[in-house]
């Protein structure tokens, strides 16, 4: 048995199904749900974020970019509110679609169980700051807080149910009322749980929940922003691919909340003035490791249209528009690259090799670091500017990444094509021989 078949076997026996188990489980699923209902915020509350924070360098003499600079810096806090109450608002997004997510699972009222998680939220991560409600929280820094109190209010919130634990009004009672009433006990329930404790862990560390749960898992969401992240994350997402498994979602829930919690920080740099420090982001995973899907395949769509297999022409052109807006199952199913052993190496060391150089670049100082959420789906060089606040150095780095996916696919792709090729000619041959 190949190298290559031992590892297949070992995947499908061991990796699969604990891939399908992570993937079926119900908090990660609520979690990838929560990050789904908050992403229109956060595409929209970066892309202001250029309104706020020019392109241009603050020494700058251009006319344009002088004025744009000097217009920004006099209306910073009217330009900024929107981000303040998108980007700035990321957990109680989060909070909203964790908790909704969850109860869609357990069949509960949706609208409660949000409201139980922002209200639980609010408890443990608003102290009061000379007089007002401290917004610390609300972004990155609280990412891991909702995650657990809209996880608990829903469960809490389930138990109630379950046990019957509530209040129950007479039938001539409208709706509106009684149902007003049913929710006194778990409002009661989340409030009597969640704010003692508050007090406890302040009382004993000086520190509010977010900031001890923050510290806690702070090797964690460090060992997240590291070099040896990106190849691990690269070589789970590409296996499972190879094997059909859908790996990218797997990890995105995964590092999800990591990301957003770097991003939060980053954020915050930008808007003190200082210089970014996070370098692995969803921005860095989709616009220099995912060009043009899972394997950056947007090069290899290119050489296919030009194969001399007919196959491989034939999914090369029906690839490519897909492949733009970084979709490739066209091209992972059709090619294949699933399950194929001359494609594997290429379509894990394109990845890894470009993740290693863009590591660098941007740890470096070289290539501006992501501040900003993009659609997954906008094209490489244009999603890795937007993402570094429309940042050039970023466009060129995703460009240089895509010359060396080409690059790497080329031999492999040819060694390919020429299998296929000679099995097209004499498939063509026998053709002939059978019609004459």
């Amino acid at each position: 048995m190949s190298i290559l078949s031992k590892l297949e076997s070992s995947i499908e026996k061991w990796v699969a199904p604990l891939a399908g188990t992570l993937g079926q489980n119900r908090y990660l699923t609520a979690v990838k749900d929560g990050g789904l209902a908050a992403l229109p915020f956060l595409i929209v509350g970066s892309f202001l974020l250029v309104f706020v924070f020019p392109p241009f360098p603050k020494d700058t003499t251009l006319s344009f970019a002088r004025a744009w600079l000097d217009f920004s810096s006099n209306n910073f806090d009217t330009l900024f509110l929107p981000f303040r109450v998108s980007m700035g608002l990321t957990t109680f997004f989060m909070g909203v679609g964790i908790a909704s997510s969850l109860a869609r699972h357990y069949k509960l009222d949706q609208i409660t169980s949000s409201l139980l998680a922002l209200f639980g939220f609010l408890l443990i991560a608003t102290p009061f700051v000379d007089g007002n409600m401290s917004t610390r929280f609300f972004s990155g820094e609280g990412i891991f807080t909702v995650i657990a109190v809209s996880i608990f209010t829903t469960e809490l919130y389930r138990f109630l149910i379950e046990k019957n634990i509530t209040i129950k009004l007479p039938e001539q009672v409208p709706e509106g009322v009684a149902r007003s009433f049913e929710l006194l006990i778990p409002v009661i329930a989340v409030m009597l749980i969640l704010y003692p404790l508050s007090l406890l862990i302040q009382n004993l560390t000086g520190m509010m929940i977010p900031e001890a749960i923050m510290k806690v898992l702070a090797p964690l969401v460090s060992a997240s922003d590291s070099l040896a992240a990106v190849v691990l994350v690269v070589v789970i997402c590409n296996v499972l691919w190879f094997c059909g498994i859908h790996g990218s979602l797997l990890v995105t829930s995964l590092m999800g909340p990591f990301w957003l919690a770097n991003l939060g920080g980053n954020q915050e740099a930008l808007a003190s003035g200082v210089e970014p420090t996070a370098v692995f982001l969803q921005g860095f995973w989709d616009h220099y490791l995912l060009i043009g899907g899972v394997g950056s395949t947007l090069p290899l769509c290119l050489l296919l249209i030009r194969s001399r297999a007919a196959h491989l022409r034939s999914v090369g052109k029906m690839s490519i528009i897909p492949g733009l807006f970084n979709i490739n199952e066209p091209i992972m199913f059709g090619a294949p690259i699933v399950m194929n052993p001359v494609m594997f190496i290429p379509f894990l060391a394109v990845p890894i090799f470009n993740g290693i150089l863009a590591y660098f670049m941007v740890d470096a100082g070289l290539v501006a670091k992501v501040v900003a959420v993009t659609p997954w789906t906008t094209p490489g060089p244009i999603g890795a500017a937007w993402a570094a606040n429309w940042a050039l150095s970023a466009f060129v780095l995703s460009a240089v990444c895509m010359v060396t996916a080409y690059t790497i696919y080329y031999p492999f792709f040819k060694a390919y094509e020429k299998t296929l090729a000679l099995d097209e000619e004499k498939a063509s041959a026998e053709l002939d021989t059978q019609n004459t």
